[in-house]
């Protein structure tokens, strides 16, 4: 997995950064930036959550649920109620 690892983070980086930036109306680069500085992106990275399981779209749910609550984790897919 750790070759294929960038190809994936690059895919994510781009599909989340237009979401971001198609809802919230920020350019495309500061949408780029709010993503990869974010927990959200932290968790993406780690090989061990398996993340890209996700769709962009659940990551866009996940990195807002993060901008709105602080913490990635209380995303509907990633919590456990």
């Amino acid at each position: 997995m750790g070759k294929e690892l960038p190809y994936i983070l690059q895919f994510y980086d781009n599909e989340v950064s237009l979401l971001i930036s198609n809802k919230y109306g920020y350019p495309i680069m500061d949408s780029y930036r709010k993503f990869l500085f974010s927990k959200t992106y932290q968790m993406l990275c780690n090989p061990e959550l398996e993340m890209w399981e996700f769709s962009p779209a659940g990551i866009f749910d996940i990195w807002e649920s993060e901008l709105v609550t602080g913490e990635p984790r209380n995303s509907l897919y990633l919590r456990r109620d």
